[in-house]
């Protein structure tokens, strides 16, 4: 039986878009948007920090930084300082070496510097680095193996992170190394003081403890050919690195007596120099030129030296210095030219702090122009003119200024210009710039199963190295599963994992089999969550700064030499944080774009609409929820957020 005409108008139309006789159809952002205040509600966003964003080796950074502040707690019987040194390690093998030599770009794009200054995220790192070695700690074997067989060529920064990451995967790796001792511009390039040997031994023997071989004083298109090598393994990497030194662009750089900076600092390395001429000119600008610079000036010289001592047959392997004569060595006059004004230099600011107070006469806005040679033909001065230099559209413009020509007298002279890649024997791999063309997973063009990184792609740091190795890893294991290389993500870093957390804990994640209509009452997903962060660097903006107190940097004890105390000095000059201040500089990580359990939220909230997880499921990154029926949209949760986390999505 129907209901009465009189009832069924008497009912209300519900799910009615529009009144009757609408026409127009009004847009949705005015239902949204109402005044000063929105009705959607928030959503818990996690993002990439700028310091990861900055980061070449691609460290999760903002995530061993909240496990030594305290916020992530590690697992029962786990020590803070081991989980947060094995969550820094998942990216970088190296941290103790890097804690030392980085320039840190991360703390140069570090939030806190809208405070006051930024987090001493290297001084941390180091910090983990050190108690790693001093308990022996180890990275764990693979449950399984592959069976497969990769071959590194090269064993320097990208190399040793390429066979990290692949002997972590299961593989069976070989590094092949021209050098008697592996850690390529690590040993062969920077001074014993900055990265004291021991230390490299350390971090390089735990890589090798998880079965890694090393075939040392063997040199690829020489030895053994890249044809034998791409016969017996699956598949290569080549971390070729750019230990060729580029000689000097002038007249008369031919003599004897001009050297370049790879081969100073090698010779150096080998214990074969163990002094320099009274005056020594070094060309550059950057960290190298540092080196070089800082290393003459503890060597010295001879006043009475043979002319068979002479420092560039030292250099050239000729002879190595007798030990004997060191005690009666002196003070050797430094110049370093850099065609930049000394505030532009490329080297690091406490690198150029630390060679002037050491006596170093640092030129900025010259260039050179000849090498003035004697009748013998050894270098005898570096003429140099006077100049303007910027970088127009990524090129380097240097403008001359007639007239201002001088000589600066030597004794030896030092090419720290550049470096480049010696292709002996591997010619057909040159993409005739002096590199290897590759593509985003670090592919050799054309040839597949062939992978490459470090310097030979790309000069630039020993961080950025690691990283390429790290990349050119995961490409080498989907290449050896038969699996398409998929595109990298726009931020390619190692970042904090929700769901290993929540693992971790025991709050494990149902599988998903049928449509999701929400998340708040189900264990498929994470409710009102979403990790951004491979597409989203959270910029200072989008924080609430007025949450952080002004709190000075804790720096670390940094020993300052004159030009007396630099003569055979050979100590190192960085020293480590203590524990308690490792800690308390992590305090001052803001921890852009994840919750830091501040409860700011929960207090805020007029609705109470925002609260804490219990106890029993809560975790880092879960901490406060929102009930949903108790929002009203006002956002003040989001105002009160000092890390960004909280961005009000829902409703869109």
């Amino acid at each position: 039986m129907s209901a009465p005409a009189d009832s069924v108008k008497a009912q209300p139309l519900t799910f009615r878009r529009f009144k009757d006789g609408d026409a127009k159809v009004k847009r949705w952002q005015d239902e949204i948007f109402d005044g000063d205040h929105s009705h959607k509600c928030p959503t818990y966003i996690q993002s990439t920090p700028p310091c990861q964003g900055s980061c070449p080796s691609g460290e999760d950074i903002r995530g061993y930084l909240n496990i030594v502040r305290g916020i992530e707690k590690p697992p029962a019987g786990v020590p803070w300082q081991e989980y947060a040194w094995r969550r820094l390690t998942e990216a970088n093998p190296l941290p103790s070496v890097m804690g030392r030599v980085c320039p840190a770009p991360c703390e140069s794009g570090c939030n806190r510097n809208e405070v006051e200054d930024f987090v001493g995220i290297n001084s941390v790192e180091h910090f983990l680095g050190e108690y790693a070695i001093a308990n022996k700690l180890g990275f764990p074997k693979p449950a399984t193996l592959s069976g497969k067989k990769v071959a590194v060529i090269g064993g320097g920064p990208a190399g040793l992170s390429a066979a990290y990451q692949l002997a972590r995967k299961g593989h069976a790796v070989t590094i092949f190394d021209e050098r008697a001792e592996l850690g390529g511009m690590m040993r062969y390039g920077i001074p014993g003081f900055r990265t004291p040997r021991p230390v490299l031994d350390a971090e390089i023997q735990r890589i090798l403890d998880l079965g890694v071989t090393a075939r040392m004083g063997t040199r690829i298109g020489t030895d053994i050919t890249l044809e034998q090598i791409r016969a017996e393994f699956d598949a290569v990497f080549l971390g070729l690195g750019a230990q060729a030194g580029r000689p000097l662009p002038v007249e008369g750089s031919e003599a004897p007596n001009v050297v370049t900076a790879t081969a100073f600092l090698k010779a150096f390395n080998d214990g074969r120099m163990r002094h320099v001429g009274k005056r020594v000119v070094v060309v550059g600008g950057g960290d190298t030129s540092i080196d070089v610079a800082t290393v003459a000036r503890r060597l010295g010289h001879i006043e009475k030296i043979n002319e068979s001592d002479r420092p560039e047959n030292a250099i050239a392997g000729v002879i190595a210095h007798d030990v004997a004569a060191v005690s009666a060595r002196q003070g050797a006059e430094v110049t370093l030219t850099s065609i930049f004004a000394i505030d532009k230099m490329q080297a690091s600011r406490h690198e150029v702090e630390h060679a002037l107070a050491e006596g170093i006469a640092i030129r900025g806005g010259w260039a050179p122009v000849q090498v003035i040679r004697d009748a013998s033909g050894r270098a005898t001065a570096l003429r140099v003119i006077r100049c303007e230099a910027k970088i127009v559209g990524g090129r380097l413009e240097i403008k001359n200024i007639e007239g201002t020509e001088e000589n600066i007298e030597a004794d030896l002279i030092v090419s720290a210009i550049g470096q480049a890649v010696d292709f002996t024997g591997l010619e057909a791999l040159n993409n005739g710039k002096g590199g290897i063309a590759a593509d985003k997973n670090y592919q050799v063009q054309g040839q597949a199963g062939m992978f490459v990184g470090g310097d030979v792609v790309r000069p630039h740091l020993l961080t950025t190295a690691i990283g390429h190795g790290a990349i050119a890893a995961d490409g080498i294991a989907r290449f050896l599963a038969g699996e398409p290389l998929d595109k990298r993500p726009k931020i390619d870093v190692h970042t904090w994992d929700m769901k290993r957390k929540l693992v971790e804990k025991g709050l494990t994640l149902s599988e998903v089999h049928e449509p999701i209509r929400g998340t708040d009452g189900s264990t498929a997903a994470i409710h009102n969550f979403d990790n951004r962060s491979d597409r989203y660097v959270i910029p200072h903006e989008e924080l609430f700064l007025g949450h952080f107190q002004h709190t000075l940097r804790h720096k670390r004890k940094v020993v300052t030499l004159n030009a007396e105390q630099a003569l055979n000095n050979f100590e190192e000059r960085v020293l480590p944080l203590s524990e308690a201040e490792a800690q308390a500089e992590a305090k001052r990580c803001m921890s852009c774009g994840l919750c830091f359990e501040c409860d700011n939220c929960v207090v805020y909230c007029p609705q109470t609409a925002v609260f804490k997880v219990p106890k029993s499921k809560s975790t880092t990154g879960r901490y406060v929820d929102t009930d949903y029926s108790k929002c009203v949209g006002c956002h003040i949760c989001k105002d009160v957020c000092p890390t960004g986390y909280i961005q009000m999505g829902l409703g869109e």
